[in-house]
């Protein structure tokens, strides 16, 4: 790098992790850092980035624990010699859906920080709640009943908002919070999404959402481009829509994701060095922020494997429905982009892995359960495609999709009569047969409720059979080859599978392209069209597997009909409860 060159910074607020990256003009990475909450974190009983209230199914983290990260992760960089000077913009990404309460207090410390003294120090009660709910919490079951049947049912709700009611989505949340907290939500001044939040820190005044992390709260009139004012009336009480407007800020959101929103605060040019006119601009939630991590061309797929599993795609068309989310594309106004998120990814793989290491220990935690997953048959079928299928459910965590309990359930499923029965252990053994088995179940519902939105590759005349042209895996489990492997055997990909280098920072590097087009980009280019002229393939992605592989592919078919069969008996024991 030249003494000169300009840096973007881009930041990923996860569940686990602050992370953060910085790159040149010509998007290569020039420094990397992350902050681990479980382990660099000091005073807080966390755990895997975390508190639990399990009584009441609540999942949330400490907003202060937030704070010394950012601030522990500049100190980091700056230990690593980076010229905070040469940083031209700033972007983020934060886990979707989770709110920050700020106090009125608390706005007008972020106004006046004083960069002798650390964000922990001055920010540690400027908000009116001093947790932010996660996205796996699951205590608002009856705020969801309320959001899916107050337009008509939750088919409608989507159909407005791209998403029917969910247990994390910010609407439900901030009516459970008014109901439960009445003298905290009175004191609350704004409330940010974790994204907003983020932006907030550096702006040094509260941030707007941005045009894509706003449509995850159940709040957003996709279509109109403002709230829906029955929705925000549910959530506010009928007579205090006007209140709740106000703490949710301006809704004129700029449809291209890109608005400078001001210069950095005071706080980290003294602090730090930052130049003065290092520009701010809106952070997105982590999911959109992935799809920005590489220019993505139609029918490309980006599979996230991280703490959950995530599933994306951009789509200029419209097509929501319940099973599904639907948002705007976050730098591309007419783009939307669909999403399959589950609660229970990287965790529930987590504990197959440990139980494979108490029968069999290693001193590499993920080997075995990669030699397990590798050597087992697909299906655990023998070479008769019609024999018996082992088809699991494996959710430690309340699941959303579908929305259940949290538990296990194993069925044997036969194909030919489209008959299922409970696995005993003469047909299921235990942990052996759970680890091809739970990368499969993941990626069959992946593929269960994907199949309306993808197509034959090459049109209409294609003898292939329809499926993403290429698979995108990110996160930490995009390392292991087995789970690379099962991507491509299961969802297909008929140009392969295949893993961005900095997989494991994707978020971050989708906020940092970002940066650098709001700071760089000519009259009119589209995001596309300036990080595709500096893509350089070769450098940034690595094929890791075969995608689509005739006759696999097809034997996964009727295991995609066996998971819908496997969830709905689930669902009729829920009922039954």
């Amino acid at each position: 790098m030249t003494g000169n060159s300009a840096l973007y910074l881009g930041f990923d607020l996860s569940t686990q992790q602050l992370k953060s990256l910085a790159v040149n003009s010509d998007l290569k990475v020039e420094h990397e850092e992350r902050f681990n909450f479980d382990a660099d974190a000091k005073g807080f009983d966390i755990n895997k980035g975390v508190l639990t209230n399990d009584a009441e199914h609540e999942v949330f983290a400490p907003l202060v624990m937030w704070l010394q990260a950012i601030d522990v992760i500049l100190q980091r960089f700056k230990e690593d010699g980076m010229k905070f000077s040469q940083v031209r913009g700033i972007s983020g990404a934060g886990m979707q859906h989770g709110s920050v309460y700020w106090s009125e207090e608390g706005e007008r410390a972020l106004e006046s920080l004083d960069s002798s003294k650390s964000l922990e120090e001055q920010l540690s009660t400027a908000f009116s709640h001093p947790y932010s709910p996660n996205w796996q919490d699951a205590s608002t079951q009856e705020q969801c009943d309320a959001f899916d049947y107050h337009l008509g049912d939750e088919t409608r709700l989507a159909n407005i908002t791209g998403s029917k009611a969910h247990h994390r989505f910010t609407g439900p949340q901030i009516l459970r919070f008014r109901t439960k907290y009445p003298e905290k939500y009175e004191n609350t001044s704004r409330i940010c999404l974790v994204s907003s939040f983020l932006a907030s820190i550096f702006l040094g005044k509260i941030a707007p959402f941005d045009i894509a992390d706003v449509c995850g709260m159940n709040l957003w009139d996709i279509n109109a481009g403002a709230w829906n004012e029955k929705l925000l009336s549910l959530t506010a009480g009928s007579s205090h829509t006007s209140a709740l407007k106000r703490k949710l800020g301006a809704a004129d959101l700029p449809d291209d994701g890109v608005a400078l929103l001001g210069n950095i605060s005071p706080y980290f040019v003294h602090k730090y060095g930052f130049n003065s006119s290092c520009s701010i601009t809106p952070s997105t939630g982590d999911n959109p922020s992935t799809i920005l991590a590489l220019p993505l061309r139609p029918s490309d797929a980006i599979v996230s494997l991280g703490t959950s599993t995530t599933f994306l795609m951009s789509t200029p068309h419209y097509k929501p429905n319940p099973a599904v989310h639907f948002m705007n594309h976050p730098t591309t106004a007419g783009l939307y982009m669909f999403m399959l998120c589950y609660k229970n990814g990287g965790l529930a793989r987590e504990e197959v892995r440990d139980s494979l290491l108490q029968a069999a220990p290693s001193s590499d935690p993920w080997q075995r359960f990669d030699q397990v997953a590798s050597l087992s048959p697909p299906l655990g079928q023998t070479s008769d495609p019609a024999s018996p299928m082992k088809i699991g459910l494996f959710f430690p965590r309340p699941e959303i999709v579908p929305n259940v309990r949290a538990g296990t359930w194993r069925f044997i499923y036969k194909p030919k009569t489209q008959t299922l029965t409970v696995a005993d252990d003469t047909t299921w053994h235990q942990p052996d047969d759970d680890a091809r088995a739970i990368v499969e179940s993941q990626f069959l519902s992946l593929r269960l409720r994907s199949k309306d939105l993808v197509e034959s590759p090459l049109g209409a005349s294609s003898h292939l059979p329809p499926q993403p042209r290429r698979i995108y895996l990110v996160g930490g489990a995009s390392r292991n080859a087995a789970i690379a492997t099962i991507a491509g055997e299961v969802l297909g990909g008929w140009e392969g599978v295949y893993r961005l280098d900095v997989g494991e920072n994707a978020c971050a590097l989708g906020a940092a392209y970002k940066a650098v087009w709001a700071m760089e980009r000519k009259p009119g280019q589209t995001f596309e069209e300036l990080i595709g002229s500096r893509w350089n393939e070769e450098g940034f992605v690595e094929k890791i597997a075969e995608g689509y592989q005739e006759g696999v592919f097809e034997r996964y078919g009727p295991a995609v009909d066996g998971l819908y069969l496997a969830e709905q008996e689930v669902l009729k024991g829920e009922k039954d409860r």
